[in-house]
């Protein structure tokens, strides 16, 4: 087993907390796993992991050593996607992180259509609603949506979201129709993951005006979020894509659409390392026709 191999053993151990998970992560046999480990610690003269029948952990050696091994891993990843690059074929694999629901819904089948196109493709995706370090966990690709902090990473703008505050029309029936976002803090509201603002829902042309709200009800997935809305349990703010199935089902009803904060941007972020990667680039180039097509207005 080569130096590279036994580093990627080394990483997924500590990543996986377990030989036995580290294993199963990489398809390899626990024993392969085991030796890989102690032949690092062998070449380097240190143990890294505290082992006992209940638990593994890293030693102060192993956890001083683990990020310097991650981004070797990084950047022998990026040294062969580059030479790769050179190609016009998409191939290895392509590795996306984006939202929870937006990756589903919108990530998912672009990422169906190039791996049916290309043979020699793989994938790997990473959905999380919160932000990842890009270089440092190795990703190709990240989808964010909201303004950007400044870096040294790329950034290529392909659409917006909208915020949405919607509820069910029994819901609305009952309880009325809020005409002015300072009505709000006499409905029930239901606060969820899918929007920063948390409780302080932002309104007007440049969202100036916030409206604190007391939530009746906070649940921490997006899908949750929606069902509670279509339960009738009260107004959610949520965002265009999350709530566009079910506003077009006739399930929920968008109110205050008059008084929305401007859209926030979806962008693709990768580091310029990846630009010449034709995986990287057909995946671009997909996610601005999916865009072109209105799929998450």
């Amino acid at each position: 087993m080569d130096r590279f191999e036994t580093l990627t053993a080394f990483v997924a151990v500590a990543d996986q907390r377990g030989f036995a998970a580290a294993a199963r992560a990489l398809n390899m046999q626990p024993p392969a796993i085991t030796r890989a480990v102690a032949a690092l610690e062998r070449h380097l003269g240190v143990t890294l992991f505290h082992r006992s029948t209940r638990a593994v952990s890293l030693t102060d050696e192993g956890a001083a050593f683990l990020e310097r091994a991650r981004r070797i891993l990084v950047d022998l990843r990026e040294a062969e996607q580059i030479v790769m690059g050179g190609r016009s074929v998409p191939r290895g694999q392509l590795y996306v992180t984006a939202p929870v629901m937006f990756g589903r819904l919108h990530v998912l089948p672009v990422i169906n259509g190039l791996l049916a196109k290309h043979d020699g493709l793989s994938a790997r995706m990473m959905l999380l609603d919160r932000n990842v370090r890009i270089v440092e966990e190795g990703i190709d690709v990240a989808v964010r949506i909201g303004a950007l902090a400044d870096s040294a990473l790329r950034a290529v703008a392909i659409g917006s979201v909208e915020q949405t505050i919607v509820a069910s029309p029994a819901y609305l029936a009952e309880h009325g129709v809020p005409a002015t976002p300072s009505e709000l803090a006499g409905h029930r509201c239901i606060v969820g993951s899918g929007v920063p603002t948390g409780s302080a829902w932002p309104f007007g042309a440049k969202g100036e005006m916030v409206v604190e709200i007391v939530p009746r009800l906070t649940i921490n997935t997006i899908d949750a979020t929606i069902a509670a809305a279509e339960a009738g349990l009260g107004l959610a703010n949520v965002l265009s894509y999350q709530s566009a199935g079910a506003i077009a089902a006739g399930r929920l009803v968008r109110v205050l659409a008059e008084h929305a904060p401007p859209p926030m941007p979806v962008s693709l972020l990768y580091d310029a390392g990846r630009a010449a990667m034709p995986a990287v680039r057909a995946f671009i180039a997909a996610m601005r026709e999916r865009a072109r097509q209105a799929a998450w207005v």
